[in-house]
């Protein structure tokens, strides 16, 4: 089935067509959202949600771009708001107690359960990752395109409705403010 097909489809409320749109697209979507929130079972909730904005407001598609670019912003949108919210649940926290009952820690480390990171380099993972996070949002997630879902900076570009040189200028102020972040990591 053509992507005009299956939008034609998905226009009229085909249910099978909105499977064949998660089947194609889940995986994509799951790791892009990993990328962000580096929490497995967040981000299966994330991209649930993904997928139920993409039903509620396919009929508001224009397609001025690709399904998969417009799918990817969806994704890239809600794993912010995901964060932003998360954060604004987690100032409060922090104002209010550090400190549950037990007097343990309420708030833990990010896990860092990406799909491509593997068990020996975890702690580089880790470490990585809370670097990223401290990346302005449009850093972040043009870095987290390009390195996590291999897009290129055009596709990159499309999805975050910018110009080329834009992505460019921000993939580079990325790997600037990154290697600041890490280099008490790497410096020995």
């Amino acid at each position: 089935m053509t992507e005009e097909q299956l939008l034609q489809n998905l226009f009229r409320g085909d249910e099978k067509a909105f499977r064949l749109l998660v089947d194609t697209y889940k995986n994509m979507v799951f790791n892009t959202v990993l990328g962000f929130i580096q929490n497995r079972n967040d981000a299966e909730d994330v991209t649930q949600n993904v997928f139920i904005k993409v039903f509620e407001t396919i009929s508001s598609f224009k397609q001025q771009s690709k399904l998969s670019t417009w799918i990817y912003r969806l994704s890239v949108n809600e794993s912010l708001d995901f964060i932003r919210a998360k954060n604004r649940k987690k100032r409060w926290a922090v104002v209010t107690s550090l400190f549950g009952n037990d007097n343990e820690l309420l708030h833990q480390v990010a896990h860092t359960e990406h799909p491509g990171v593997i068990a020996e380099n975890k702690e580089t993972a880790t470490i990585l990752f809370k670097a990223i996070n401290k990346l302005p949002d449009k850093q972040k997630t043009a870095f987290l395109l390009q390195k996590t879902q291999d897009c290129s900076q055009q596709k990159i570009a499309e999805i975050m409705q910018l110009s080329e040189g834009a992505v460019e200028s921000l993939l580079t102020r990325a790997k600037a403010n990154l290697k600041k972040l890490l280099i008490n990591y790497y410096s020995a």
